[in-house]
C-alpha cells in the first residue's frame, strides 16, 4: 500500500470514529474531544520517544511514577516543554478507559497536571491552558457521569487504534496531517464558522509559497490572524526547517482556535521555543511589536468586520495606522489588518494576505489608504482567485502581495480567476494552478487576459482602483463568428428557400389547372 493510500485509509477510519462516537452531539460542538484525545495521543508518545532515547531496553510506559526524580522532570521540561508521569501517559489511560468509573475526573487531573509541569519554565506560556477546551464535565458528552465516561472511553479507544505505525517512521507528520484532515472537515461541515479559523489546503500553499518566494532564508514567518496556525504550517510543510530560523509567531482571538494553533505547532513537531501564539485582538492589543520585523507574512484576516476605528481617536496616532494618515472604515477593518501586516514587515520580506475584493476599488478612506500603499510602492501584486476556494464563503477573494524591497515603479495584477477544478461543494487550486499563478508572479511578464504589470502613473490616473479586472482584460468567451461564411450561408439558403417555393407554386398551378389526378 503506498503512503497516499495509507494516509487515506487512516483519514477513513478517523472521521469515522468522529462521526460513530459523537452520536446525536453536532460535530462541531464535539470536535474539541477528538482533537483533544489525538493531541494527548501524540504528546503522550512524543514524551515517550524522548525519554526512552532509542534504547529498546526501556520502556517508560511500564515505569512505576515514583522513580522518576526531580532531576529527570527538570531536564524533560526545560527540553520539551512539559512533563507527563508514566500512569498518566495516553496508552496507559486509554488502556482501562472502559473500566474506570473515574475516567472524567482523571482525564481532567491528569490535563491539569501536563499544564502546571511548565509552570516558572520558559515554556509556561505555551502549554497553559492547551486543554482547556476538553471539558470533561460537560453535557455535550451525557447527563450522567457514567454516560460522559462511556463517551470519553469510546474516543479514547477509537484514537487508540489509529495505526500510525513507528513513531520515528513519519508519525509525526501523519498525526499532524489527520489533525488537519478533522479540522478541514469539521470546517468544511460548519459552514460559515468554519472558515473562521481554517484556510484550505491548497489556497495555504500559494499563500505561503508567495511569501516565501526567493528567500533562501527568513527570520521567522507571521500571522496576525492565525486562526488554527494553517497558514503557518504550509511555510513549514514546504520549506526546510532550517531556513526559517527563528520560528513562527502568530495572534488569534478566539480562544478555542488558539488552543488549536498552539496544538497544531506541537503536532507539527515545532517544539516550544520554535513557536509563540498569542491571545488577543491583534488591531487593539498587538503582540510582536517588540520583535524585529517578520521576513515572511502570511494571513486570512476576517473580512470586513467592525473595529472601534475613528472612535479611538489614539489609533490615527499608532505606528502602524498613522503612516496613512486615515483609519480604515469602523465598519470594514480589512485595511486595518493590511496596514498592521506592513508595519510588522522587514525591509527584505514579503506580505501575502488574502482579502476582500472591494477594499481594491470603493472610495473614501479605504481609496486613501491604497494611495499610501501604491504611492510608497508598496504593492507588489493584486492576485484575483476564483470563486468558492474557501470554507463557508462563495466569495471570489484577492490576494495582495506587500513588498519594502521593489525596484521599479510597477504593480502587477494577476487574473487567476479561471484556474480552479471543481471538486464536491467547493473549487480547489490544484498543483498545476499554483505553480502557473507562482511562474507569472516570478516573470512579472505580461500574459493576455491573465497577468499585466501596470505603471504607477496610470494607477494614479485611475483613482488608485487596484481591481484586477480594470488592468486586466478579460477573455471574450464568446463564439467568434465568421461573417463572410455566414452571408455565403444565407446567400445558398435563400436560394434553396426561392427554388422550393417556385418548385411548390409550380405544383399547386397545376393542381388547380386539374392537370394532377386526386
Amino acid at each position: 500500500m503506498s503512503s497516499l493510500q495509507q494516509r487515506a485509509e487512516l483519514q477513513a477510519q478517523i472521521w469515522k470514529i468522529a462521526n460513530d462516537v459523537r452520536g446525536s452531539v453536532d460535530g462541531w460542538d464535539f470536535k474539541q474531544f477528538v482533537l483533544g484525545s489525538l493531541f494527548y495521543r501524540f504528546i503522550s508518545e512524543n514524551f515517550s520517544n524522548y525519554i526512552e532515547a532509542g534504547d529498546d531496553s526501556v520502556n517508560y510506559a511500564a515505569l512505576e511514577d515514583s522513580v522518576i526524580t526531580p532531576e529527570i522532570k527538570d531536564d524533560a521540561v526545560k527540553t520539551k516543554g512539559y512533563f507527563i508521569y508514566p500512569s498518566q501517559l495516553f496508552l496507559n489511560v486509554a488502556k482501562n478507559a472502559n473500566d474506570n468509573e473515574n475516567l472524567n475526573t482523571d482525564l481532567a487531573a491528569i490535563f491539569s497536571a501536563i499544564e502546571s509541569s511548565a509552570n516558572g519554565y520558559p515554556s509556561e506560556h505555551d502549554i497553559k491552558g492547551l486543554f482547556a477546551d476538553f471539558d470533561t464535565t460537560s453535557n455535550r458528552l451525557g447527563n450522567s457521569v457514567k454516560d460522559k465516561n462511556s463517551r470519553l472511553a469510546a474516543v479514547l479507544k477509537g484514537v487508540a487504534g489509529l495505526n500510525f505505525g513507528d513513531f520515528e517512521d513519519n508519525k509525526i507528520d501523519l498525526f499532524g496531517d489527520a489533525y488537519e484532515f478533522l479540522i478541514s472537515n469539521y470546517a468544511a461541515n460548519a459552514g460559515k464558522s468554519g472558515g473562521e479559523f481554517f484556510t484550505p489546503q491548497h489556497v495555504s500553499k500559494l499563500i505561503a509559497r508567495l511569501a516565501m518566494h526567493k528567500q533562501t532564508t527568513v527570520n521567522k514567518i507571521y500571522d496576525p490572524a492565525c486562526g488554527s496556525g494553517s497558514l503557518l504550517l504550509q511555510a513549514k510543510k514546504h520549506f526546510d526547517n532550517h531556513i526559517i530560523e527563528d520560528g513562527f509567531f502568530g495572534q488569534e482571538i478566539n480562544h478555542t482556535t488558539y488552543n488549536l494553533a498552539r496544538m497544531n505547532m506541537f503536532l507539527h513537531n515545532i517544539n516550544y521555543d520554535k513557536f509563540d501564539i498569542a491571545l488577543g485582538n491583534t488591531l487593539l492589543e498587538p503582540h510582536f511589536g517588540d520583535e524585529k520585523p517578520f521576513d515572511a507574512i502570511v494571513s486570512n484576516p476576517p473580512y470586513s468586520v467592525n473595529w472601534i476605528g475613528s472612535d479611538d481617536p489614539t489609533l490615527i496616532n499608532d505606528d502602524r495606522f498613522a503612516p496613512a494618515g486615515v483609519l480604515a472604515p469602523k465598519s470594514k477593518a480589512d485595511f486595518a489588518f493590511v496596514l498592521h501586516a506592513l508595519s510588522y514587515l522587514s525591509g527584505k520580506g514579503r506580505a501575502a494576505i488574502v482579502c476582500f475584493p472591494g477594499i481594491f476599488y470603493r472610495g473614501g478612506a479605504e481609496q486613501k489608504i491604497r494611495q499610501y500603499l501604491i504611492d510608497n510602492n508598496f504593492v507588489e501584486t493584486v492576485i484575483s482567485l476564483a470563486p468558492n476556494l474557501f470554507f463557508g464563503t462563495t466569495i471570489a477573494v484577492n490576494i495582495l502581495v506587500l513588498s519594502k524591497h521593489k525596484t521599479d515603479n510597477l504593480t502587477q495584477f494577476i487574473d487567476a480567476s479561471g484556474l480552479f477544478k471543481k471538486e464536491t461543494n467547493n473549487n480547489l487550486l490544484t498543483a498545476a494552478h499554483i505553480e502557473q499563478i507562482m511562474e507569472m508572479f516570478d516573470s512579472k511578464e505580461d500574459v493576455s487576459h491573465l497577468a499585466k504589470s501596470v505603471d504607477y502613473t496610470d494607477i494614479a490616473k485611475n483613482d488608485y482602483n487596484l481591481s484586477v479586472s480594470s488592468y486586466v482584460e478579460a477573455k471574450d468567451t464568446r463564439e467568434v463568428v465568421d461573417i463572410q461564411q455566414l452571408n455565403a450561408e444565407l446567400k445558398t439558403t435563400v436560394a434553396r428557400i426561392d427554388q422550393l417555393r417556385k418548385d411548390i407554386d409550380a405544383i399547386v398551378a397545376e393542381i388547380e389547372s386539374g392537370g394532377v389526378e386526386a
